[in-house]
């Protein structure tokens, strides 16, 4: 067994080697690559021969290790993000968006228990409704950060492979899918492990599309805040303040909450602030952030926490409910009006 084990590895590298394009020998690690198609082919069954080819198809895109290596969360404070996403343009396509697809996010409200504003949100933030989805091939942008970004090269080479086996479940053309410069994809911006994770059929045509269906589209980040524990019935955040000796107080440095508001009070947080809008026994986190002015603290309960979970980071987090509520009353006061 063994003999024909090598005797299969050798046939494996003798194909790579006559396979692989110049382009592809020019642009990526040949060893890399010839580890990753080994991988797929004995833990996947994939055909090693398809995969040398669409290989030699990936190109490796400079722009992208520009754009991942400094991130609008890391390199604009609070108040400078927070400008990107909260405004009225934003908020008026929101509300549009409410109201085109009411049917869909009702749906997933009754469904997923997750309110029709966090929905839209989460696609405003992400694509502007689904006008900007990325313009990259999924595939040039996993291989450029697998085989081109040593910082982040082992998560994107997971990537990869997910989306390899993503492309092969739904009968997709690895080639024909774009998206973002980090390989995310459709109005809600799933990378590949969370496609085959969270992305559902929701409208029972037998395809998860969150390229150019909503209806799905919506579903699926519905699914996603369910699945990692959204409640829904409780406070998401709220601007809090800081009183009396705050040396115990340590912000920005739980994700997930661990102490309750009463403990928290305790380090320091001034409980008037909060204006009996959460519970003292409610477990949250304390939130810093750069505002206009100075300091913003926030409180942030499990919800908030898994809102971060869509995309580790506080201000995208803060941004997605401030568009929320934005939305949310702009709804009110057209049907007021």
């Amino acid at each position: 067994m063994k003999i024909l084990e090598k005797v299969f590895m050798l046939l494996v590298t003798i194909g790579f080697l006559n396979m692989l394009g110049k382009a592809l020998a020019d642009e990526f690690d040949v060893d890399q690559i010839r580890e990753l198609v080994d991988e797929m082919v004995v833990e996947h069954d994939f055909d090693s021969g398809e995969l040398l080819a669409l290989f030699d198809e990936a190109e490796k895109k400079e722009r992208i290790i520009e754009l991942i290596s400094r991130p609008a969360e890391k390199a604009k404070p609070w108040h400078e993000y927070r400008e990107i996403f909260v405004t009225d343009k934003r908020i008026n396509a929101g509300v549009e968006f409410w109201e085109k697809n009411r049917e869909s996010l009702e749906k997933a409200r009754q469904i997923y228990g997750v309110e029709p504003h966090f929905i839209v949100s989460i696609i405003g933030v992400e694509t502007f409704y689904g006008r900007i989805t990325g313009g990259y091939r999924v595939l040039d942008s996993l291989a450029t950060l697998s085989f081109g970004y040593p910082p982040r090269s082992k998560f994107f080479r997971r990537e990869l492979k997910q989306f390899l086996l993503l492309s092969r479940e739904e009968g997709k053309d690895p080639l024909a899918l774009s998206g973002s410069y980090a390989g995310a994809m459709g109005f809600g911006q799933f990378i590949p492990s969370s496609y085959r994770e969270y992305a559902v059929d929701f409208d029972g045509d037998g395809y998860r599309d969150i390229w150019s269906n909503k209806t799905d589209a919506i579903g699926s980040v519905g699914n996603y805040f369910d699945r990692h524990g959204w409640n829904g019935k409780q406070v998401v955040v709220v601007p809090v303040r800081l009183s009396g000796d705050t040396s115990r107080i340590r912000p920005n440095i739980d994700w997930k909450p661990e102490k309750t508001v009463r403990e928290l009070a305790k380090d320091g947080l001034d409980l008037g602030s909060v204006k009996k809008a959460i519970s003292l026994d409610t477990k949250a986190t304390l939130i810093k952030m750069d505002g206009k002015s100075g300091p913003e603290y926030w409180l942030g309960t499990n919800d908030f926490y898994v809102i971060t979970r869509y995309n580790h980071s506080r201000m995208y987090a803060l941004a997605v409910f401030q568009l929320a509520d934005a939305i949310l009353d702009s709804m009110k006061k057209a049907k007021a009006s």
